[in-house]
């Protein structure tokens, strides 16, 4: 683990509504951090988006992402495409808000007219039930912009702009009869930086082909201990470790999980907050 990239971490409060970006440089917010227990003080469930070039590509989308995104100061109407790694409730419980908070958003400004929201989600049911709750909001639902499911399947599925996202399955909802896979982890590369984000695993092996020369990996506490995450790929060619979608482990007692990783990995390891921003 020889790699290393320079990662400034600024922790943005919930309250700093006035924060915009104006430097060209490609960012990260994480939103929710938690994995799927019950409500936590200052975590809520997954969600995070890397902004580049004012939009934002959001991944996940956990209880209350939208809120917390909104209220760091971040335009969810900058949003081009939301990638779900599987239709879990603390991995898609903040969809439905999400998506009619910028509907909200649009109707006090117009700004969204004639854009589209692209959702990468594997489960047509998901899909489905989402629209079928949307649609019994005021109006139906109906949008200023045009919002579409897009298909999940092993390889690239989006590139566009100088971003693009890859996406390989992982065994975390089992080996499904008909080969039909339903959890994704996801490769993500811009502006020189390549980052991979796991989802939920059933196997720290499910990303191996993803996590080479990766510059930073953002990896689940939610189903291992760190420390064994640690083990796993200090010998393995990736810049930067950080844990999200936090369990027992980290929630219950984050120092001493944080100090144990530390002594595996040196600086090259950190805990992500909610509200916390990351310039890459």
């Amino acid at each position: 683990m020889d790699k290393l990239i320079v990662i400034n971490m600024t922790v943005y409060s919930h309250n700093n509504v006035n924060y915009t970006s104006e430097e060209d440089i490609m960012k990260i917010h994480f939103f929710g951090t938690c994995a799927g227990t019950e409500p936590m003080p200052n975590r809520k469930h997954v969600s995070f988006a890397i902004e580049k070039d004012k939009e934002l590509y959001w991944f996940d989308a956990g209880e209350g992402c939208s809120y917390t995104a909104h209220l760091m100061g971040l335009d969810l109407m900058s949003i081009s495409n939301i990638f779900i790694s599987h239709s879990h409730m603390d991995h898609v419980g903040g969809l439905g808000n999400l998506l009619w908070n910028i509907r909200k958003l649009d109707s006090l400004t117009g700004d969204m007219a004639g854009k589209s929201v692209d959702v990468y989600l594997a489960n047509n049911k998901t899909w489905d039930g989402l629209m079928l709750l949307l649609s019994q909001t005021e109006g139906g639902f109906k949008t200023n912009f045009s919002l579409n499911r897009k298909e999940v399947h092993d390889g690239e599925i989006y590139k566009k702009n100088g971003f693009s996202v890859t996406a390989l399955h992982n065994t975390h909802l089992g080996v499904p009869d008909d080969g039909k896979w339903m959890s994704f982890s996801y490769r993500i590369e811009a502006e020189g930086r390549s980052i991979v984000f796991s989802g939920d695993l059933g196997s720290l092996s499910d990303i191996d082909s993803l996590i080479e020369n990766c510059d930073l990996l953002l990896m689940e506490t939610g189903h291992f201990k760190p420390e064994d995450v640690c083990n796993y790929i200090k010998d393995k060619n990736i810049g930067t470790l950080g844990f999200i979608h936090n369990g027992r482990y980290i929630l219950n007692n984050k120092e001493q999980e944080l100090a144990t990783a530390k002594k595996n990995l040196g600086d090259k390891v950190f805990i992500a907050e909610d509200g916390m921003t990351m310039e890459i």
